[in-house]
């Protein structure tokens, strides 16, 4: 692997010098084909030589100096306990294929550079993280501690916020505004995919690594597929890659069908391991869904102006059903459920602690953008037709809440799924009901995998497969891991979807030492 000491150099001299500069690297084609891209030449060099930027002289230009917008601007370094870390900002196209990438609409992505105290200056291969979701940003540290405390032992951590996410441009309700029409909206949101993902990651590799070297990176969940998008892609790009809890069904069309009824099952399973833990609150849930059945309009109102019915109630299982405290979580929310009689003879009610427990357990308030592009994910040359909603309709028998009482079964909780009607009830995400509709009925979404390029693999691939996987079925994942050409994978019941970020460093050092010789080769 090419070592780095840190950010090398690279713009800027005169305006006119980073308007040729970024010209020269914007001309060069990130296409959707498998064609591997490769950014080795002279003019990739030349871009790399440019000295830096950084953020305390953009104060002194003059606005009117600036034709366009600096590729990359770098921050001074600063500290968390035991770590270094500064900021990267990068310009970028929305629309990598546009004819005039230059007349592009831009966006910011921004990147965290983390290493350990001491290693500024030190010669380290770089490692990229790609966070789950689709719609969330990376975590911000605050200490060494976990995968990323194992990580800066030899790598330079690279956090990239996913466009629309964090720093990078943030799709949020009030930004998002901005487009004005639905039509325009979708419009914006679909360059906003993992294809497009990746070409901000190569974007930003070939700018930070010295002689736009290839990096490891490491995809957790969404993170992992949008790494076996860039290994279809860009794989020239790619040292090794690790994911965890992330390899995608990779199929044409539309996978979402196939992937919420092999999840569906893992859920059903779920709910049954979670009463059998908290028996008690088989009772508790019932009476909950009984109140609210029974409530004017069929709910109760939320502080964040969005109600509260039966089927939202269910929701709980999407994050609840699925990490390692997950259980805890849920019991722990409905064992405030009820506010105190103190008052003989006072009406019963849903205390506003749980309500306020509700309206925080799901982030569409600050993070739309998930519950907008989740199924659109699965998506390649074909619509979703609002898959889950039409799957969870299979499995009424088991999901219908009303009938479950009517029956004397547990209520079941729902998985990771985004629903239609989530556009009436929840607050947040009211005003895009038209674009969710117009989105669900897309059908020409570009391809996200390439299976021929993917069974011809040449980069060295670990995966830490879980083998009860809520979010990504174990059996799915299998089927794809089986097309990736020299993958080891390593399969385990030890640890949930969130085992990365449960298990301290020992994913992070199983799945390296699959791949730099220290684990055995089964």
């Amino acid at each position: 692997m090419m070592l780095a000491t840190h950010a090398p150099p690279y713009f800027l001299i005169k305006s006119h010098r980073l308007l040729f500069a970024s010209s020269l690297l914007l001309s060069f084609p990130i296409p959707t084909t498998s064609r591997p891209l490769s950014f080795t030449t002279s003019a990739a060099r030349l871009l790399l030589r440019v000295k830096p930027r950084r953020f305390a002289t953009m104060a002194a230009d003059s606005p009117s100096a600036l034709v366009s917008p600096p590729a990359h601007v770098v921050g001074p370094w600063y500290s968390v306990p035991e770590l270094r870390l500064r900021d990267h900002r990068f310009t970028v196209p929305l629309d990598y294929s546009s004819v005039d990438r230059h007349v592009s609409p831009k966006l910011t992505v921004f990147a965290r550079e983390v290493v350990g105290v001491g290693k500024e200056d030190q010669l380290l291969p770089y490692l990229l993280y790609l966070q789950g979701g689709p719609g969330f940003e990376c975590p911000r540290p605050s200490e060494s501690s976990g995968w990323l405390q194992k990580a800066c032992e030899e790598f330079r951590v690279v956090l990239m916020d996913q466009r629309g996410t964090g720093l990078s441009t943030p799709l949020t309700p009030s930004s998002m505004s901005q487009l004005g029409s639905a039509e325009k909206v979708v419009e914006y949101l679909k360059h906003f995919r993992a294809d497009n993902i990746v070409k901000d990651a190569e974007f930003i590799r070939v700018r930070l690594v010295p002689d736009a070297g290839p990096w490891t990176i490491l995809g957790q969940s969404y993170g992992g597929f949008c790494a076996v998008t860039y290994l279809s892609f860009a794989p020239r790009g790619l040292k090794q890659v690790l994911l965890t809890g992330g390899i995608p069904l990779v199929a044409d069309h539309c996978t979402a069908d196939t992937v919420y009824r092999a999840c569906s099952e893992q859920v059903i399973q779920q709910n049954a391991k979670y009463y059998e833990r908290f028996p008690h609150d088989v009772e508790v849930v019932r009476e909950v869904v009984k109140y609210l059945a029974n409530a004017e309009g069929g709910g109760v109102p939320l502080p964040s102006g969005g109600i509260l019915t039966p089927k939202g109630l269910q929701t709980l299982g999407l994050s609840g059903l699925g990490s390692s405290s997950g259980f805890e979580r849920l019991h722990y929310l409905f064992e405030r459920v009820w506010d105190p009689i103190i008052v003989p003879g006072s009406k019963k009610q849903i205390s506003d602690y749980f309500l306020n427990g509700f309206d925080n357990w799901l982030d569409f308030g600050t993070n739309p953008l998930y519950a907008l592009m989740h199924e659109s994910i699965y998506c390649q040359g074909a619509s979703s037709r609002w898959s889950a909603h039409r799957i969870r309709g299979e499995y009424d028998d088991k999901f219908n809440a009303i009938r479950s009482i009517e029956e004397g079964r547990p209520v079941f909780f729902t998985g990771e799924m985004v629903f239609p009607w989530m556009f009436d009830e929840v607050f947040a995400l009211k005003k895009y009901k038209d674009v969710a509709h117009l989105l669900a009925e897309k059908q020409d979404w570009p391809p996200l995998y390439d299976p021929a390029v993917l069974s011809c693999n040449k980069v060295p691939v670990a995966a830490a497969v879980y083998y009860d996987d809520m979010y990504v079925n174990f059996k799915l994942a299998m089927e794809t891991a089986s097309k990736i050409a020299g993958i080891r994978l390593w399969i385990t019941n030890e640890y949930m979807h969130s085992g990365l970020r449960d298990a301290g460093g020992q994913v992070l050092d199983h799945l390296l030492g699959m791949l730099n010789g220290k684990k055995p080769l089964f």
